[in-house]
């Protein structure tokens, strides 16, 4: 039993701190420009929603490493990305084929499933 409460505590401790690095400029010019289909998160540390997106947004890049890109960029700590990217609301999900051409925009939660068909219809293979 003890183990089990063990476990669990772990669980929910590494969901609670699932958080994506927010990409650096030069990160994202190099991933655009990588030959593979991208997808930028923009949106804010503070913002539900993207807590909510963070663990996803994790296991895409570990689960696509190689094969795609996956990024995040907090726009409060860098708005000169929100102004980039013509960020109106957060979070929004910009995808980029492999020629690192904007394919396809969504604004609010994306769950696992709609960011791999998305990535899917950007190139991914």
């Amino acid at each position: 039993m003890r183990r089990l409460i063990v476990l669990s505590l772990l669980l929910v401790a590494g969901i609670a701190r699932a958080e994506l690095t927010s990409a650096p400029a030069a990160t994202v010019t190099k991933t655009l420009a990588s030959g593979k289909p991208v997808v930028i998160d923009l949106g804010a540390r503070t913002c539900v929603q993207c807590k909510k997106m963070a663990p996803i947004l994790e296991s895409l890049a570990t689960e696509y490493r190689g094969k795609a890109g996956v990024l995040f960029i907090d726009v409060s700590s860098d708005p000169g990305a929100a102004e980039r990217f013509k960020v109106r609301m957060i979070p929004t999900q910009i995808f980029f084929d492999a020629r690192g051409k904007e394919v396809k925009r969504h604004i609010g939660f994306m769950d696992k499933a709609g960011i791999e068909q998305e990535l899917r219809g950007a190139g991914l293979k």
